[in-house]
């Protein structure tokens, strides 16, 4: 595994989530991550994290994003391994 990955610095980012701005902290690959999958949908990502906002499970967004994005990528990964 990359290095880099596990020693990535959390960085704060403030979001605008219909119409109320607020701040979420994350691993700098987990925003990139976020920004990848709004890209790949086309839409803003505020949009996508209010979409993970109103489907979470548990109670702090930033780990809904953590586990959003590593589900996202993980049945990515899935997908090619049927192949």
């Amino acid at each position: 595994m990359d290095k880099r990955l596990l020693e990535s610095p959390v960085v704060k980012r403030s979001i605008v989530i219909r119409g109320h701005k607020t701040s979420v902290t994350l691993e700098e690959p987990f925003w990139l991550g976020l920004w990848e999958i709004a890209l790949e949908r086309g839409c803003p990502l505020g949009e996508l994290v209010a979409q993970i906002d109103s489907e979470r499970a548990c109670s702090n967004l930033s780990s809904a994003i953590r586990m959003y994005v590593l589900a996202h990528f993980k049945a990515f990964h899935d997908q090619l391994a049927e192949y």
